[in-house]
């Protein structure tokens, strides 16, 4: 894996949409407006969980909001990279921006990872261990959670950037990806990968594997909680304390599956089609997901404009 003195520093080549060019402008502004609706719609519930006490030390509602913050993140290091290939038609990316653009894509989309599974832990103990869920679920243990959540992140990023920085790249070549992922970078080395190819492969299985059979396993003991649950009321009140958050894990693992378990004979274009949807359209229905039929969310809202209103007025008589 040894650096080679033939590595090109000028960078790499980002692939482009094969659209017509009266068509580029219209296709912009359909990414950028999902990308607006990305950042606004997340940055609003976190804004609305951060400006009300009670949602603030609902562990779930916590939760929630750094799942949003890493949403946002997500979106925004892939996106506007992507707007300006498109409309500027300059595709290039230097080598250190792309390995910066690898390790902050790896870490919010495995903090996503993590914090699904937090959230799952999280309902787990308040259907099947009310009794305890005060004391495990308090303020400290939540902080605890996040911030592991983001540290493991940040380290398994880490560890695939390095592993990536010792590689050497003949020349400046067209990555088949319109960001800077790391399989696609992989296979444009010109050194050695065997070694970097069984490590990504076990650490990637433990990485996406871990959190989703600590979901499953989570929800296997939910429902057969709630099936034990003797009213029906009792049944479909916990069933809508878990609807929104198994809603994202779908949608998540969903398009994980469909970007990175579809035959390699797919061709390029169709692999960027289906990384738009997990780059683009994931982060921006999740708070759709999450607000749509959440009472908390819309009475934090009501509370919210209710207190602009206020403060306006206030305003307006001085």
């Amino acid at each position: 894996m040894a650096r080679q003195n033939h590595t090109d520093s000028s960078g790499f080549v980002l692939m482009d949409f094969s659209v017509q060019p009266e068509h580029q402008h219209l296709l912009g502004l359909l990414f950028l407006t999902m990308y607006l609706l990305t950042v606004l719609g997340n940055l609003l519930i976190v804004l609305l969980i951060c400006s009300d006490a009670h949602l603030l030390q609902t562990p779930m509602y916590f939760f929630l909001s750094h799942l949003s913050l890493a949403d946002v993140g997500f979106a925004s290091v892939t996106v506007p990279k992507m707007l300006q290939n498109l409309l500027s038609q300059v595709r290039t990316i230097s080598y250190s921006g792309c390995l910066m653009q690898m390790y902050f894509y790896m870490t919010f989309a495995n903090t996503d990872n993590y914090l699904l599974a937090v959230m799952a832990y999280d309902r787990y103990m308040a259907i099947c261990h009310p009794l305890h869920y005060a004391t495990r679920m308090n303020h400290k243990h939540c902080l605890l959670l996040v911030a592991s959540c983001w540290l493991l992140a940040s380290l398994n990023s880490v560890l695939y950037t390095l592993m990536m920085s010792l590689l050497s790249f003949c020349s400046s070549q067209e990555i088949p990806q319109f960001f800077c992922e790391f399989f696609p970078l992989l296979r444009l080395a010109c050194s050695d990968t065997s070694i970097v190819e069984i490590i990504s492969l076990i650490e990637s299985y433990v990485d996406v594997l871990g959190p989703f059979v600590l979901i499953v396993i989570s929800y296997v003991c939910i429902f057969c909680t709630i099936l034990s649950v003797p009213s029906t009321k009792g049944k479909q009140k916990a069933f809508s304390t878990c609807g929104s958050h198994l809603g994202m894990v779908a949608l998540f693992y969903g398009t994980l599956c469909w970007v990175y378990l579809q035959p390699n004979s797919r061709n390029s274009e169709q692999n960027m089609i289906s990384s738009l949807m997990y780059t683009t359209v994931t982060p921006m229905l999740n708070p759709f997901i999450y607000t749509l039929r959440n009472t908390e969310i819309k009475a934090a809202l009501k509370r919210l404009i209710g207190r602009l209103e206020t403060t306006n007025r206030i305003m307006y008589k001085w």
